[in-house]
């Protein structure tokens, strides 16, 4: 018998109450790293919904303009350059930056102005009655919906380049629903769908595939700006916006800093509630431990003066214990993380999480868990380990 083979023999001896200190542990452990790769799952997911209620990044061409007066009356500002970006290479300057993955949606804007009036009764494509000035913008349909989640459309989303979507507040102006048909710079469109009152831009404008809106107003591959959705719990805001800088020198990169902090706060709230609720779950693991090796100190004084009076110091009867504590946690470290990981796989079934790529099992995981578990045990069991060597053999023996 020697240092190492008296836990054993110990945790042999006392199977039930090392296999209830087993369990509680092991299911800490499982609920701890259950909550970390699900809420880590869940707040990447959290983030990209998050990113169909608008871009967090606007990219446009460097403008200037020129405060006019005369005579000390003031006559506004004058746009000396209005400026256009080139459409297909902004994108793929966007999509080639080092934080790429990082970027969810890239989506172009082409503003034209046009003078549109209300449809014929029939649908046709006569001349329209009474034509009112409208902003027609260009927009990538797929890469526009994906910002724009909260639209309520009355129709469908154009299928063709020559379907449209009205604003709300355009539709009743000029009496579209859909299948009306109207005369935009020369072209029939079809009002496919109409936009729900939004409170913003949105309702005052027509919406059009920008390809054709490049093509009828003869504006090829331009695009008045950019509006991007990066995605920011990777990393931060600051980095993606200094690598757009670099990638589009001479244009006017802003971060919209409300929309960033508003779902960060949302992706941070997610997570910090599973590391409270995590700590929690270990703190009462821990207060466990210290309760059953307590209970081990007082009912094993016997053993402790025996090996005293036979020359065992006191770091050696602290060593006993605290190993007793360390094998316990390491195997609860051990199985812990793996019945962790497989009850994520299944919470993240049951979420439907199919957007976001499951946690990947790893093997330096399984390893820096088992090792703070093991840790954490021995610390909880410091202090009765401590108190058990503070033991005095001749008291424990006439005690008896």
């Amino acid at each position: 018998m020697n240092i190492l083979t008296i836990p054993l023999r110990c945790a042999r001896k006392k199977w039930l109450r090392t296999l209830s200190l087993f369990c509680i542990f092991t299911l800490g452990v499982a609920s701890i790293v259950a909550l970390r790769e699900v809420s880590a799952v869940v707040g990447e997911s959290l983030e990209r919904k998050l990113t169909s209620f608008g871009a967090n990044i606007m990219v446009s061409p460097a403008r200037e303009t020129l405060t006019v007066s005369y005579g000390g009356l003031p006559l506004g500002d004058l746009l000396l350059d209005e400026g256009h970006l080139a459409h297909a290479e902004t994108a793929r300057r966007i999509r080639s930056i080092e934080f790429n993955a990082n970027i969810a949606a890239v989506a172009p804007k082409l503003v034209t102005m046009a003078r549109i009036g209300s449809p014929d009764r029939t649908g046709g494509t006569a001349a329209p009655v009474a034509p009112l000035p409208v902003a027609v913008i260009g927009v990538d349909w797929p890469q526009e919906l994906s910002l724009k989640g909260y639209w309520a459309i009355d129709g469908a989303t154009p299928k063709t380049p020559e379907g449209a979507l009205a604003g709300h507040t355009v539709a009743a102006r000029l009496g579209l629903v859909p299948g009306s048909v109207v005369n935009v710079n020369g072209h029939a469109v079809t009002v496919t769908g109409v936009i729900g009152a939004t409170g913003s831009d949105d309702d005052n404008v027509l919406l059009a595939d920008i390809g054709f809106v490049q093509r009828i107003f003869n504006l090829p591959d331009k695009a008045s700006f950019v509006e991007v959705a990066a995605l920011c719990s990777g990393c931060p805001i600051d980095d993606i916006v200094a690598q757009l800088r670099t990638a589009l020198p001479g244009q006017d990169i802003k971060a919209l800093r409300h929309v960033v902090e508003q779902r960060m706060y949302s992706v941070h709230f997610a997570q910090h509630l599973a590391l409270v609720v995590s700590l929690v779950i270990l703190l009462t693991a821990c207060a466990m431990v210290v309760m059953s090796m307590l209970s081990a100190v007082n009912e094993r004084r016997r053993e402790i003066g025996i090996l005293r009076s036979v020359g065992f110091s006191r770091f050696g009867v602290f060593t006993v214990f605290a190993s007793e504590a360390l094998l316990v946690g390491v195997a609860a470290g051990l199985v812990g993380h793996l019945a962790g990981h497989g009850l994520a796989l299944k919470v993240l079934a049951l979420l439907h999480m199919a957007d976001v790529a499951p946690p990947v099992f790893s093997p330096a995981a399984l390893a820096l868990t088992t090792g703070g578990i093991a840790a954490v045990s021995v610390l909880a069991a410091a202090f009765p380990a401590w108190k058990a060597s503070r033991v005095e053999p001749a008291a424990a023996l006439v005690s008896l």
